[in-house]
């Protein structure tokens, strides 16, 4: 597979012009962000690798860390997760409260917002310094010490995340949060704050693609059946609102992330990563969605 031939051509056949969404404002650092970026990288699973773009360039990955901190307190909870987080599809926009009352503060799944708050509970409760935990989990899957928080996008969101703290109260009202709701809320700011490139999360993300093995060594980080669940819910969960589109355009596992990034990956072959901040009225990365849906056309291959 030329995969770079690939890349090349969805490089020249789509542009920032092509799309009309905008870019994320109600985190008022995300709207600094210029609209024209557009990265793309592949990593495989021989540890080739292909790009265009700005794929070496960092941003706010936001929601895409809600796989890593869900892989972690997978591995702290196994399957008693799901006595406080479903694995349903909502339907609903990515931070609405509306379904909690009916469903007795059970989120839908980990990846809306009220999910990934439960999951930030869990790893509040249950590690010394989450942040640094986390941080530790990410370098060590990617072999990068450089990956760290952008402190400018953690401080925006705690001053305009006030419906995340209304979720995690309304959550704690319903008995489904254990912590303080300050150092649940803090964690959570910081996780969407990590600041990664392409490059950088096609490769994180080769731990979902390897059966839970980091691909330079082998060490295996997370059991076979953790790694089939996450991708499932990727699957089915992983673009809020959009995910039955996203299967259907694209055919892949996949995460996103209101800065911008796409993360979506095929088992035992390859992990791709694309960042367009410009964003769809879903909340999705309006080029990114494009990008991938062309990506899998000319490879001809996807999960399905």
């Amino acid at each position: 597979m030329d995969y770079q031939k690939i890349l090349d051509t969805i490089y020249e056949e789509m542009s920032y012009r092509d799309v009309k969404g905008k870019v994320a404002s109600y985190i008022p650092e995300l709207a600094k962000v210029d609209r024209r970026k557009f990265g793309m990288h592949v990593y495989c699973g021989d540890q080739q690798h292909f790009c265009f773009g700005d794929s070496d360039e960092k941003f706010s990955i936001q929601s895409i860390s809600k796989v890593f901190t869900l892989a972690m307190a997978m591995r702290i909870m196994g399957e008693h997760l799901w006595d406080r987080v479903s694995v349903e599809p909502s339907g609903d926009p990515f931070n609405s409260l509306t379904q909690l009352e009916y469903e007795h503060g059970i989120p839908r799944n980990p990846f809306i917002n009220a999910g990934a708050l439960v999951i930030s509970d869990i790893l509040v409760d249950q590690l010394d310094d989450p942040k640094k935990e986390l941080l530790e989990f990410v370098r060590k899957i990617t072999g990068d010490n450089s990956i760290d928080y952008d402190e400018s996008v953690a401080k925006s969101e705690k001053a305009t995340g006030y419906r995340n703290i209304a979720l995690v109260n309304y959550i704690k009202a319903l008995g489904n949060i254990k912590c303080d709701v300050e150092p649940i809320v803090d964690f959570y700011f910081y996780q969407c704050s990590l600041a990664m490139s392409c490059q950088q999360l096609s490769k994180a993300f080769m731990i979902f693609a390897n059966r839970g093995k980091i691909l330079d060594s082998g060490e295996k980080i997370l059991k076979p059946k953790t790694v089939k669940r996450i991708n499932a819910l990727m699957q089915t969960c992983g673009f809020y609102d959009e995910a039955g589109e996203f299967s259907f355009q694209v055919g892949l596992p996949g995460k996103s992330g209101v800065g911008g990034g796409i993360v979506a990956i095929h088992p035992a072959n390859y992990s791709v990563a694309v960042w367009s901040p410009i964003l769809n009225e879903k909340g999705n990365s309006e080029l990114g969605m494009k990008a991938l849906e062309r990506f899998t056309t000319l490879t001809g291959v996807s999960v399905f």
